[in-house]
């Protein structure tokens, strides 16, 4: 057997991106011992890759802008869908974040007299997104990282959580392995805070990296007793690069449409005009996604499967100060240079609005000292996440959680363990690494990935999500006979075999609530179900006993309702 470490802490962190470092700065400040791990290094997580903006009220542009005004946006873009509680704790809490991030050093762009400059971000009634360059996440990463440093934070990079241990529906640790060398970790921990991200992994064509996003917050929450809310809104970006293979899904940011970008299919018309001839290449990301899939899938795609995006008739001045990141990527990864030459993309999975049900006033699950944040919770975005929300969401349920989690570790009388579930989570791992059969878990992934891609993508119907599920089950009957090979370079394949049992847990969670959603709003699109159905503002909420259940959504305060009018979109890009 491989060697076992045991760590006690008060409260343990799994995941290390933007909402998991500031709950474990939060913690720290508090005087409470953590530990932050994370199966990725610290530097390069998911944040970091998030360009365009973070948002808040600050009114230092548009002096008439407010929290009320910020939460009536985002209610209205959820398709009324998001938790008017959550809306408005984020939008009241956002200066707040983004005043911690400055006193932490965090190099935001700024106007001649020095208050943070903001810029207009899609379905925003103001300007309200702050920004440094198209860089914002990785220098919120960066500036997190700083501040976790100095603050003496521990934190376990290369560490894969593969359970989170539980006694009668009460957290006391998890349990997981290194993924260098192998050596069992087991954390004991008052309370347990879920930072792992969302599930867009299991799509072919993603934003998320390789080993990212796999849908792990959803097996961990589901394995220790929680529900899973929503994992059926997911948001297409409609602009993510074809080739090559491994990099299929990266991103071309939208301001290259902001900046005045053209999209034409393969016959050269500018299509746009069919599906929002206002807005054209300025529509909103649900409805640019939806047609560039329409485009592809009626035939006028490119021989490769996409759409061309052009911005080579910009002044190239543009392109190299408004698009530098677009401009380097593309040379990097396709030798492409997109001052003369335009980029073939299509419609790529980008994030999970859903995720882990939790409670809007402390991220907590029903599971006792369980709390989940970020990408991997969910509340805030509805059927259509405003661009710029999600960073802004990091930095104030960080905040709000450490707190509480603080204050439940302070007040807990005693940690009750369970030999059971530690030994369970142990024979786990041991069964896998003795696995020997003939199938591979890197051809499974590619194929829970052919089937979400082919029956739950931007368009869906009940026919076509039958089949998936019906593929799903033959997927886990071949899960059953993997084989599992670590290797001198390591513990990935372990790994890849556990991001495999999450993929499956959020495909069919994702497909199943799918089903029940009977409509089409926002993100989800059914042509069988074509329109919104005003009895289906509900959430749809997910367990591997129970199926989907549907839970009333609380109506939203007057105050806002009163704000939610038509937002212009006139010179503004929409996000």
């Amino acid at each position: 057997m491989n060697s076992e470490r045991t760590i006690a802490t008060s409260v343990l962190v799994i995941g290390t991106g933007g909402s998991g470092l500031r709950a474990a700065i939060e913690l720290t400040r508090a005087g409470v011992d953590v530990l932050a791990v994370g199966k990725r290094p610290r530097a390069d997580t998911h944040t970091a890759l998030a360009a365009g903006g973070i948002n808040a009220a600050l009114a230092t542009m548009d002096a008439e802008d407010s929290w009320q005004q910020h939460a009536a946006d985002t209610i209205k873009e959820s398709y009324l869908l998001a938790d008017p509680r959550t809306v408005q704790i984020v939008t009241q809490g956002a200066a707040r974040g983004i005043h911690d991030l400055e006193l932490w050093g965090m190099p935001f762009a700024r106007e001649a007299d020095g208050r943070i400059s903001q810029r207009f971000f899609g379905a925003h009634k103001y300007r309200r997104t702050a920004f440094a360059g198209d860089y914002t996440g990785l220098e919120i990463q960066r500036t997190l990282v700083g501040e976790a440093t100095r603050l003496g934070v521990p934190i376990l990079d290369n560490v894969y959580i593969t359970r989170i241990l539980v006694r009668d529906n009460v957290v006391f640790g998890a349990y997981g392995f290194n993924l260098d060398d192998g050596t069992y970790y087991r954390i004991h921990a008052d309370a347990v805070i879920l930072a792992a991200g969302g599930h867009t992994r299991i799509w072919r064509r993603t934003s998320s990296r390789r080993d990212e996003n796999t849908g792990d917050s959803f097996r961990l929450a589901v394995l220790a007793g929680a529900r899973i809310r929503d994992p059926e809104l997911v948001q297409f970006h409609p602009s993510g690069i074809i080739e090559p293979e491994n990099a299929a899904g990266t991103l071309v940011s939208e301001a290259a449409r902001g900046e005045g970008g053209i999209l034409r299919n393969a016959l050269g018309e500018r299509f746009m005009a069919r599906y929002d001839p206002e807005r054209m290449e300025l529509s909103t990301r649900d409805r640019v996604a939806l047609a560039c899939y329409t485009e592809i899938k009626e035939g006028r795609g490119t021989p490769k499967g996409g759409v061309w995006l052009d911005v080579s008739h910009l002044p190239r001045e543009t392109i190299m100060t408004r698009l530098p990141r677009v401009y380097q990527t593309m040379l990097d990864v396709q030798m492409l240079d997109i001052t003369t030459d335009p980029i073939e993309i299509a419609p790529t999975a980008h994030y999970s609005m859903g995720g882990v049900w939790v409670r809007p006033e402390d991220h907590s699950t029903e599971v006792d000292g369980l709390y989940a944040i970020g990408e991997a919770a969910s509340g805030l975005h509805g059927a259509n996440r405003l661009g710029g929300n999600s960073l802004i969401e990091l930095l104030v349920y960080g905040r709000i959680t450490g707190q509480a989690a603080a204050e439940y570790s302070k007040n807990l009388g005693a940690q009750r363990r369970s030999a059971e579930a530690i030994g369970e989570a142990r024979a786990e791992i041991a069964r896998l690494l003795k696995a020997d059969g003939p199938e591979n878990v890197r051809a499974l992934q590619r194929a829970v990935r052919d089937t979400m891609t082919a029956h739950a993508g931007v368009v869906r119907d009940e026919a076509g999500l039958l089949a998936g599920l019906s593929e799903l089950d033959t997927i886990e009957q071949r899960m059953t006979n993997v084989g599992v090979h670590p290797d001198i370079a390591g513990f990935q394949d372990l790994a890849h075999a556990f991001d495999l049992r999450a993929a499956v847990l959020a495909a069919r969670a994702t497909m199943e609530a799918a089903l029940e959603r009977k409509e089409t709003r926002g993100c989800h699109n059914r042509t069988d179900y074509p329109r919104l159905d005003p009895e289906l503002r509900v959430n749809m909420v997910w367990s591997p006993e129970k199926g989907v259940a549907r839970e009333p959504i609380p109506a939203v305060p007057e105050e806002i309702e009163e704000l939610m009018t038509e937002v212009s979109q006139e010179g503004k890009l929409v996000e």
